[in-house]
C-alpha cells in the first residue's frame, strides 16, 4: 500500500516499532465519506450514557466552549506515523465536566456516521492530550479527515481516533466497535504494536 513520500523509520522515542515516517496526511476509513452544507444545520453531537446531564451540541455550541491547541504525532495501525500535527478542538474533558459523569462511566464509546463504532477506556478519552478536533495545521478539517469534528487520541492507534464523531457514549460496560469486532486489537497501544486481536 502506497502512502505517499514516506520517509524510513528514524532512530528516537517519536516513532514506535515498525512505523514509517510520511510527510502526507493519508485517507484511510471504512464506508462513505459525508458532506455536509458549511452551516452545518442539519448536524449534532449527542453526550449520553452514564451522565448527570444528557446533551445535543450544536457546533455552534462547541465553538462557544474553550477551545484548545493540541501538537502531537499520529500512528496508523497500517504502518504511518505523521509527526507535528497541530490540532485546534475542544478537550475531551470538558465536555465530560459538562454532562457530569456518573461513577459507574467506566468506558467511552465514539460513535461515527454509518453506525461506525470505536470504543476507549474513561481514563484515555480523559487524558490532556484527547481532543474533539475540528481544525487541523490551522485550517478547517476537510471531509475526507473527519469535517466537522473528530475525535483525537495519538497515544492509540488512529482508527481510535473516529472521524465525522456524532455522538459520545458514557458506558459502564466495554462495546468494542467495527475494527475491534473484525479483528483489530482492543486497545490499540501502538508502543506494544497492539494491531490484531491477538497481539
Amino acid at each position: 500500500m502506497y502512502f505517499g513520500k514516506v520517509k524510513k523509520k528514524f532512530d528516537g522515542d517519536r516513532v514506535p516499532p515498525n512505523q514509517n515516517v510520511t510527510t502526507t496526511f493519508p485517507v484511510l476509513h471504512a464506508g462513505n465519506v459525508p458532506y455536509y452544507q458549511q452551516d452545518l444545520k442539519d448536524w449534532d453531537l449527542k453526550v449520553f450514557g452514564e451522565v448527570e446531564n444528557e446533551a445535543l451540541f450544536t457546533f455552534d455550541d462547541l465553538m462557544k466552549l474553550p477551545q484548545k491547541m493540541g501538537s502531537n504525532d499520529i500512528h496508523c495501525v497500517t504502518g504511518w506515523s505523521k509527526l507535528d500535527n497541530e490540532w485546534e478542538g475542544i478537550a475531551a474533558s470538558d465536555i465530560a465536566s459538562i454532562v457530569k459523569l456518573k461513577p459507574e462511566a467506566q468506558f467511552v464509546i465514539l460513535h461515527s456516521e454509518e453506525g461506525w463504532v470505536t470504543n476507549l477506556p474513561l481514563d484515555d478519552f480523559m487524558r490532556e492530550s484527547t481532543l474533539l478536533a475540528h481544525s487541523h495545521g490551522g485550517h478547517q478539517l476537510t471531509p475526507e479527515h473527519g469535517y466537522p469534528l473528530r475525535a483525537v487520541v495519538p497515544h492509540l492507534y488512529f482508527w481510535k481516533s473516529a472521524k465525522w464523531l456524532r455522538a459520545i457514549e458514557f458506558s459502564k460496560v466495554d462495546k468494542p466497535g467495527f475494527w475491534e469486532k473484525n479483528g483489530y486489537h482492543n486497545y490499540g497501544n501502538p508502543w506494544k504494536e497492539e494491531r490484531l486481536s491477538w497481539d
